[in-house]
């Protein structure tokens, strides 16, 4: 394996890692939120705290390599296409990152754990489906698998039309409150927080996706819809 090869091999390298940490980390924020009242102690803030100070680091690295083995090694045009795919992927990987630290932040600071008790299944719910279009998309890349990323992609409406109905719900649920109860979802709205977040974990996913087309075979999907057809697979894993 010559120089340029082995540069390349790294920036993979160092990208799976990147992204089993994130899926880690989802994993903590699934485990904390399946339940009608979620906890979170001080210890598990202070490892989800730390995994977060990891990713930023992850990124900055990755960022220097992909600096380094454009300018040093002048890829050609296959393989900068797929430098330029993981850089994009990266970046999503750390939205998605700080994604999870505002939902984790907002149950922290939830006043009423009553009123997010009434829709916690579904937002449960959706939450597992936004990990689980993560995991296709970056399936999609390391097992260069097209189908799985145009299964992300498709999927991203289902979770469009789970927060609109989410928020509809939460909407419905104040106008049955007391007055106290009402001024305390008005007042703070954290249902809505964590609703708006877990979407734009599932609109990440889809940003990997996209990428991951990229660097199978150039195709830019960014800005274009796909067709309504669904196919769904259940691989889980990240070699």
């Amino acid at each position: 394996m010559n120089v340029k090869n082995k540069a390349i091999e790294n920036i993979q390298s160092s990208f799976r890692q990147f992204a089993n940490l994130i899926l880690n980390q989802l994993e903590l924020l699934e485990k904390i939120m399946n339940c009608k009242e979620p906890q979170i102690s001080d210890e598990l803030l202070v490892q989800l705290n730390s995994n977060e100070k990891t990713f930023d680091q992850y990124e900055i690295e990755m960022s220097e390599k992909f600096i380094n083995s454009i300018v040093l090694y002048k890829p050609v045009a296959s393989d900068l296409r797929k430098i330029m795919a993981i850089y994009r992927m990266s970046i999503n990987l750390e939205r998605i990152g700080d994604l999870i630290m505002n939902i984790v932040l907002t149950i922290r600071k939830l006043k009423d754990p009553k009123i997010y008790a009434q829709m916690s299944d579904v937002i449960f719910n959706m939450l597992v489906s936004s990990i689980n279009m993560v995991e296709k998309s970056l399936l999609s890349f390391s097992n260069v698998d097209r189908e799985l990323a145009i299964w992300t992609i498709k999927n991203d409406s289902v979770i469009d039309e789970m927060n609109h109905k989410l928020l509809k719900k939460t909407i419905s649920k104040s106008s049955e409150m007391s007055d106290e109860s009402k001024n305390i979802l008005l007042g703070f709205m954290g249902i809505r927080n964590i609703i708006t977040n877990i979407e734009r974990i599932a609109d990440n996913a889809t940003n990997i996706a996209e990428a991951s087309i990229y660097s199978l075979d150039g195709t830019d999907l960014r800005h274009t819809k796909m067709d309504d057809d669904n196919k769904h697979t259940n691989n889980k894993s990240i070699n």
